[in-house]
């Protein structure tokens, strides 16, 4: 018998994935999506700068698993389901291209979000989905021996064969209680994708400063992560500490986001191999002062503060460089340390770590091993992904395969 109604309860990306891939597998059911806000996929519009990093091009399932602090194992069959060369498929059978960046992040070719804003929309309507904004969901209760009863935030009820709870990341315990009260457990929510906060003046003064390639590394909790960095009026930010923070979330947070970070601002160079082109200045530039003769590819802005960071008087010439003052120099290239003492959510994607217990999940369908006909996709589950289009990806994925297996 099908199902005469499917609900979704919220409108962001997995949600509607989910209703497109339900309508495409199979017509005739009632699908409603239910959010719960004045607007369906506000996270896509603010993604990527407004751009929306749809996902990442890097199309071996295994390896794209890989990118997942939490979820890797889980999530590698549903990507032998759906994987991001689909997803690339499925988007231009839709009419919207992608291209690929050079750090591998895909975008629309149009570089708007609202392109896959449309698309989504679009699709929706025309398979005859019914979207409901400024809808929240009070409570549901578990018909016997099939089927929902939902109570909406204005009192209104509503019944249904199939329910799917694509909420988005717990950031509180609060925002989880739908999936509890039906018998799951969530795992304890705390911020994944977060930027450093740090005090040093000198470090402040240089925000939008950008360096291509350093190590970060947290030495408290065993973290280390190679990637482009980008100082900000508050500290320091960039894929690079963004992956740090994803892969430490919950380190961090029993740290209570103070913690010493180190910065490799020279990977590329080992100690000895820096000392020896320090040195060479020293032959080549005697009588050139060295806070105006940096090392490529550091700015000069920036190479003229670490030069001062390290003690070195800012008049100093090469030729008058001591040892000592040189070991110091290469000490604060290859290891500065800088004093963490809080965080920022990153506004593009304010991904937590954290949700719905996966053991609980059939990763074959998405649907509950606890409640029959209760189903979940997206951030709601406690899977996060590194910064890139990982965790739209995982959105598609899981919106997709349950979509289907609601069909």
């Amino acid at each position: 018998m099908n199902p005469r109604r499917t609900v979704i309860v919220g409108g962001g990306a997995a949600g509607f994935f989910a209703a497109l891939a339900c309508a495409e597998t199979r017509g005739g059911t009632e699908i409603v999506i239910l959010e719960k806000t004045a607007q369906f996929l506000s996270k896509v519009k603010i993604s990527g700068g407004g751009r929306c990093n749809v996902t990442h091009a890097c199309f071996d399932e295994r390896e794209f698993a890989t990118r997942f602090p939490r979820g890797e194992r889980a999530l590698i069959a549903p990507f032998h389901q759906f994987q991001a060369r689909d997803t690339v498929a499925w988007f231009a059978a839709h009419g919207v291209k992608l291209k690929t960046e050079d750090d591998g992040r895909m975008f629309p070719v149009t570089d708007s979000s609202q392109t896959i804003i449309d698309c989504l929309l679009d699709g929706a309507r025309q398979a005859g989905v019914k979207l409901r904004t400024n809808c929240g969901v009070e409570s549901v209760t578990r018909n016997v021996p099939h089927g929902f009863n939902l109570v909406l935030a204005n009192g209104e009820t509503m019944a249904c064969d199939n329910l799917l709870l694509a909420t988005g990341g717990c950031r509180t315990p609060a925002l989880g209680q739908l999936a509890v009260s039906l018998g799951h457990t969530m795992e304890p929510p705390v911020p994944s994708l977060f930027t450093f906060h740090i005090m040093t003046p000198w470090l402040r003064e240089l925000a939008g400063i950008s360096v291509e390639s350093v190590e970060a590394s947290v030495p408290g909790a065993g973290l280390s992560e190679r990637g482009s960095l980008l100082v900000t009026h508050w500290g320091l930010s960039g894929p690079v500490i963004l992956r740090l923070s994803a892969w430490g979330a919950r380190k961090l947070n029993k740290m209570n986001y103070s913690f010493p970070l180190h910065v490799n601002w020279l990977p590329h160079l080992n100690a000895e191999k820096l000392a020896a082109e320090l040195e060479a200045r020293r032959h080549s530039q005697p009588a050139r002062q060295i806070v105006n003769a940096p090392v490529p590819p550091l700015p000069a802005r920036l190479w003229e503060q670490l030069v001062l960071a390290s003690g070195v008087p800012r008049e100093t010439r090469w030729s008058a460089l001591s040892r000592s003052a040189q070991h110091r120099l290469v000490q604060q290239l290859r290891r500065a340390e800088f004093s963490v003492s809080g965080k920022s959510l990153n506004q593009d994607e304010f991904v937590t770590c954290g949700g719905v217990r996966l053991g609980e999940v059939n990763f074959k369908t998405m649907e509950s091993r606890i409640c029959p006909g209760l189903f979940f996709a997206g951030e709601l589950l406690d899977l996060d992904g590194i910064t890139g289009g990982f965790n739209f990806q995982a959105a598609w994925t899981t919106g997709w395969m349950a979509g289907r297996a609601m069909a």
